[in-house]
């Protein structure tokens, strides 16, 4: 059904919304896919009319519902368009829409990269900055740190440009924004010339990494390591700048389930056995527990233990393929609480057989920064990625390796991922984000109405 508006403005009724990892999903009233910003001004206008709220929506890759909504949701989509490349400030400036696929080709075609990228590229740039996206290297910061300035549609209709020089107070809320201040319209990222990367991956135990941890950060620019749950292995992933071509014939590491084919053999161990089987087992698994034990070890030895090398353009080698759909959890902690942090999880799950403790979990590093609602809010901090798969779309259980997890990331002055499900309270949130308080002023005048606010936003809000 197409229901016309003043102007252009066309919403959709009866879309039904999922996120990528099939946990949440909303029926909006109306669905926009708008192509200008004078026909998202006109969907602001008729939401004030009929007192609807408003979500955007990029890639829709949060596993959370933090994109949900049942009255208005706005889909980007549309607005893709590089908007300014300054090859002199190494610069672009992107409408809000644009994937960073997209983005990283067109960098590309100009000689430039992001300096750092997460793992998923099928996200827009304003979701990226939205909930704080983030890879790891100690000397680089959450990918809303390579933002420069950006532009925010606010709820009186008003445009307003922030940046460092101009309105520098809400330039370091909406570099994390929530989608609840306004509708990021432009963001200018700082990039840097393009580069070439060489991944190095090699098996090591659990105990070993921990004991040489700041040896590990110092040796690799954007080091980070794979624990498997109900065992001690573990798979060390280093990447650096390199000026080598790449490696003709040798298969990309194959980090949480992940990476390209490269020949009939790689597709056999990454598909066949790392994808089909996996899933297979894992759905097996949910009536059998205590196979995960089996699992977590058997495909560590199968596709993890031995060392692999690979040379590609940043961008191919920060991405890499998702394609089991998930629960996720990830908290960052003060990176000098790595190591207490694993060993308490590792000795809970010990205690737990039985928990669904799916590999991997992911340890990624970050630099601290001033973005007022950054996990890495002035301190240097560790990344702990957990996930229990979805076999063939069928729910494990998973509360209970959730509530575990949970204590022992609070127990450690842990912070959530904003994309990510989390229980955490506004009361909560005051005491572990500093700048908390500060955040809630900004978005109170900045939409005083709460016609960005959604049931995700209300529970951290209210």
């Amino acid at each position: 059904l197409q229901v016309p508006f003043p102007v252009q403005v066309l919403g959709e009724a009866g879309v039904k919304f999922w996120n990528w990892a099939g946990t949440y999903g909303s029926s909006p009233e109306l669905f926009f896919r708008p192509h200008s910003v004078e026909e998202i001004q006109e969907i602001l206008e008729l939401a004030r009319q009929r007192g609807k709220r408003v979500k955007v929506v990029g890639g829709g890759h949060s596993p959370s519902d933090i994109a949900c909504s049942e009255d208005f949701m706005i889909h980007m989509g549309k607005m893709n368009r590089i908007l300014q490349v300054d090859k002199e400030k190494l610069q672009v400036k992107v409408e809000a829409g644009i994937l960073l696929s997209e983005l990283n080709l067109e960098l590309e075609k100009h000689g430039m990269a992001l300096a750092n990228l997460g793992a998923v590229s099928e996200v827009s740039a304003a979701g990226v900055i939205g909930t704080g996206t983030h890879n790891t290297g100690i000397t680089h910061g959450i990918l809303p740190t390579q933002v420069v300035a950006l532009s925010l549609l606010l709820a009186s209709g008003e445009i307003l440009e922030c940046s460092e020089s101009a309105d520098p107070e809400v330039f370091q809320a909406a570099r994390l924004h929530l989608g609840c201040l306004g509708i990021v319209l432009s963001v200018t990222f700082q990039c840097v010339p393009e580069f070439r990367l060489r991944e190095v991956a090699f098996p090591s135990t659990l105990s070993q990494v921990l004991d040489q941890l700041e040896e590990h950060l110092e040796r690799s620019q954007y080091f980070r390591f794979l624990w498997f749950p109900h065992s001690e292995n573990v798979r060390i992933i280093y990447q650096d700048h390199t000026s080598q071509a790449g490696i003709p014939g040798i298969p990309k590491p194959f980090p949480k389930i992940s990476g390209p084919p490269c020949s009939s053999s790689s597709w056999f161990w990454d598909y066949a056995v790392g994808f089909y089987l996996l899933e297979f087992l894992l759905w097996i698994s949910s009536f059998i527990p205590s196979l995960v034990v089996w699992i977590n070890r058997v495909f560590f030895r199968l596709l993890y233990n031995s060392r692999v090398e690979n040379v590609a353009q940043s961008h191919r080698i920060f991405s890499y393929e998702c394609r089991f759909r998930q629960h996720v959890q990830d908290w960052a902690i003060p990176i000098s609480r790595t190591r207490p942090a694993l060993l308490e999880l590792r000795a809970a799950l010990e205690q737990n057989p039985g928990i669904a403790a799916h590999f991997p979990v992911e340890i990624r590093f970050s630099r601290q920064d001033e973005i007022l609602l950054s996990p890495c809010f002035h301190r240097d901090s560790c990344y702990v990625n957990i996930i229990v798969y979805r076999p063939y779309g069928k729910d494990i259980p998973w509360i209970h390796y959730w509530q575990i997890y949970e204590g022992i990331m609070r127990r450690h002055g842990g912070r959530p991922h904003w994309a990510k499900a989390h229980s955490c309270t506004r009361k909560d949130l005051e005491e572990m984000f500093p700048a908390f308080p500060k955040f809630c002023e900004i978005r109170e005048r900045l939409d005083p109405t709460g016609i960005f606010l959604n049931a995700y936003l209300e529970k951290v809000f209210y």
